[in-house]
This record gives structure tokens, sequence and C-alpha cells, in this order.
């Protein structure tokens, strides 16, 4: 039967309430039965009418279906998780219900996945896949998404393995392709066969495949085995697809209509009395920041996010995701008062201060922060020759008790050819240009 004339059967019988109409809903070749009811315009009012079905139907698939999506939409609108979980739980009995079409449970299945993932419930989606990839062993879709489950609660060795399967089930997968080079880039340094399975998913274009992360690792794979030419050509393909804001600007939580340039001067924006008050104070800081880095147990980590080529590079965190961190702030209390008198700084949900030491050769690659959202700060403390940072296409050099300002959102790469530590304190301050509205509800990083 053609959709649109089934719908207008379908609203003609209810008008009609005629017995028919109950019929049809059992009897429906699968159509998404959303389209039927006015949920948009009133929700509890088909909720309410699913359920008056559901008494004389309680059996059927795609009655539960719709209760499900009506679920689904309300949560979505009202941003309830008891809603969701109601949702949730109605996916689920789709799929367990008797003669349910395979096509409706795998709908049902998936929907289910992707709304415990959104509700934080990592290991129960990924449970629930695996029940379908059980059941349907040969299903490429759902076999990827169990890779990407792994993924997501860091068991990549898992995810590698399932992808590795899924190329051999259906070898021209785009989807499994991108992701396994991200783990073989990531995880393995292997940037050749990364490099190799990135530009063959890229190129399928296939659902989930155009994104920017995938963009981002394999012109960061292309760099890394002395490529930058063809880097900057994955980064620019990026752009015209509109997921870089430009080839060396490629942060992806990002702001609209944002001022975006490499360098700024920090005594020409709002912030120009805090970069003077840490100026006026560096030595202070920088003793206090010495101390630390002289105890035994001096607290400062090593960078975790695969950046550095080589060398010796630590931090020291003082407030994160506009938080201070309190056991960090007693071991250095006069960098935290001054800190603390900074809102745009103590506050900034999508950016940290801390302290960074560099040991001599040390390179770390060039790289792009995750948000146009903040301007980085860094107040030279101790700064030997040899160390220099690039932002973009400029070449700069520290200067103890100065501050250098930049948009860590655009690439930028750090060599450190000197004789002894480098030491600086890293200050992220909101985008001078961010209403106070969105520095409130913008979401932590």
């Amino acid at each position: 039967m053609d959709l649109a004339l089934c719908i207008c059967m379908f609203r003609l019988l209810v008008l009609l309430n005629t017995s028919l109409y109950n019929i049809l809903v059992v009897c429906l070749p699968f159509c998404d039965l959303l389209l039927l009811f006015p949920y948009q315009k009133s929700p509890d009012k088909t909720l309410k009418k699913c359920e008056d079905l559901l008494r004389l139907h309680k059996d059927s698939p795609r009655l539960h279906y719709t209760r499900a999506q009506v679920l689904d939409k309300m949560a979505e609108a009202q941003r309830s998780n008891k809603l969701l979980e109601d949702a949730i739980a109605e996916y689920q009995k789709v799929m367990a219900l008797k003669g349910v079409p395979m096509e409706l449970y795998l709908m049902a299945g998936k929907r289910a996945a992707d709304r415990m993932r959104f509700r934080g419930f990592m290991g129960k989606s990924l449970t629930l896949l695996l029940e379908m990839a059980n059941k349907f062993p040969k299903n490429v879709e759902i076999q990827n998404l169990v890779a990407v489950g792994y993924l997501l609660i860091g068991r990549n060795k898992e995810s590698k393995k399932v992808l590795y399967e899924v190329l051999k089930l259906s070898p021209n997968s785009g989807f499994a392709k991108v992701h396994l080079g991200f783990i073989l880039k990531t995880d393995d340094s292997n940037y050749q066969e990364a490099i190799k399975l990135l530009r063959e998913g890229l190129a399928t274009k296939e659902p989930g495949v155009v994104d920017g992360r995938f963009y981002f690792h394999l012109g960061d794979a292309l760099h890394r085995v002395g490529k930058q030419e063809k880097a900057l050509e994955v980064y620019n393909e990026a752009v015209k697809e509109g997921l870089f804001l430009s080839a060396y600007q490629r942060s992806l939580y990002n702001v609209n209509g944002l001022t975006g340039k490499p360098w700024w001067n920090p005594l020409k924006t709002t912030y120009a009395p805090y970069f003077k008050l840490l100026e006026k104070n560096w030595k202070a800081i920088r003793d206090e920041a010495l101390s630390l880095a002289d105890e035994k147990i001096s607290g400062f980590m090593p960078e975790t996010e695969g950046l550095q080529e080589k060398g010796d590079w630590k931090q020291f965190e003082l407030f994160a995701r506009g938080r201070k961190i309190e056991k960090n702030c007693l071991r250095a209390p006069k960098t935290c008062a001054l800190v603390s008198q900074m809102p745009d700084a103590a506050s900034c949900k999508r950016g940290q201060v801390k302290f960074s030491i560099m040991q001599p050769s040390t390179h770390v690659w060039a790289h792009t922060g995750p948000t146009n959202c903040r301007l980085r700060s860094h107040l030279g403390l101790v700064v030997p020759d040899g160390a220099t940072i690039r932002v973009a296409d400029e070449i700069r050099s520290w200067e103890e008790g100065k501050v250098l300002l930049f948009d860590d959102s655009f690439e930028h790469e750090v060599w450190h050819n000197g004789n002894s530590s480098r030491l600086v304190l890293i200050v992220d301050f909101w985008h001078p240009e961010l209403t106070a509205y969105q520095k409130k509800s913008l979401t932590p990083i």
C-alpha cells in the first residue's frame, strides 16, 4: 500500500472511529507509525492513543515501537531522564516480543543502545549491541556499532578485533576503516597503515565517516611522517566539508562568530589588568612553581595525550573545567589566590590553569586545542635559550615575566632545544567575545 494513501486512510478511519482503525494498526505494512500521529502537536494525546490501542493489541511490536518513539520525543522535549528510561525500556520490549519483524527489532535495538549511551549507560549499551551482534553476526552495521561501543569505554583492543572482523565481512566498509585507522594511529603509532585506512574510509563518504576527528587524525598522521603539504591538503578538504574553521583552526567544539586569530596582544584585550597582575607577581609565581618542581613528590604529571615526539613534558594542574583543584592549590596558594581574582579564568569550564615544565630535547607535535571558546596565556617563569612555540605560521619565544597570548584552537607546535628546564604558567580565559549567558551555558570539555 502506498504510504501517503495509507496515512490518509488511517486518519480517515480515526475520524470515523471504526473497528477497522484497530485492524489497520496491527496489520499495516511496516512504516513509522509516528507519521500517523500528530505527536508534535499533542504528544500526551498520542501517548494515550497508543496505550488505548495496546490494551486491545498488547503484543503489537509496531504499537510498542510507536509508544517508545513518543516517549523518546517527550524525553527530549522535557529533558526528562525518567521519560528517556521509559523509552529505552519500551524499545527493549519491542525486541523481546514474539514475531517482531527483523527490521523493527534492529531499529528498536539501535535506538535503545543510542539512548542508553546518551543517558550515560555505556556498559548497558554495549551489552545490548553484543546481544544484537550475536543474533545477526553478519550485520556489518551492528558489528561497527559494537566496535564503537568498545571504544567509548576504552576497550580499544576489543574494538580493533571487531573492526578487523568487519573488514573480512565487508572489505569496503568506510566506517570500519576510519575507526580502525584511528586506533592504529593513536594506540599503535602505526602511521602508514592508519593513513591508508583513514584515506580509504573518508573517500567512501559513508554515514558516520565525514567527521572532523578522522580528518584531524589523518592530517596529524601525515604530519608525523613528514608530509606536511599532504596534511594541509587534508585539512583544507575538511574546511570545504564545513568541519574546520580553517586549515589551521581545527577545533571541534566551537561557537560561531568569534574572532579567530592565532596571536593576540594581551594588553589590547579586556583581560589586560589580569595580565599586568600576573606579570607584576611573576617572581612569586615562579618561586612557588620551582618549589613544587624541586620536591621529591612534585605532583607534576606527564602529558598523556600522545602529543610528544620526544622528551619530557609535565604539568601541575591548579584549576580544571572551571573548578579549583583544592589539594594542589594548597601547595601553590599565592598563584591560586591571584587566579581567583580573575573570574574568566577561574570559572573557564573549557580551560585550565597549570604549571608546565619542559626539559631540553623535547618536541611537541603540531596540535590544536578542542575549542575556539578560550584564549591561552603563557607567563614565562624560567626561559632558557632555545625554547620556541609556533602558532599557525609564526614562531615566537617566551620571556621571563611576560605573557604570551594565543588562540590554541589554531595549530601550535613547541621545540625545546636549550640546555635547562623551561617553566611557564598556563592560564586559559574565556574568549572575550562570549556573552555571560554563553559562559554559563557552555558545557565543560
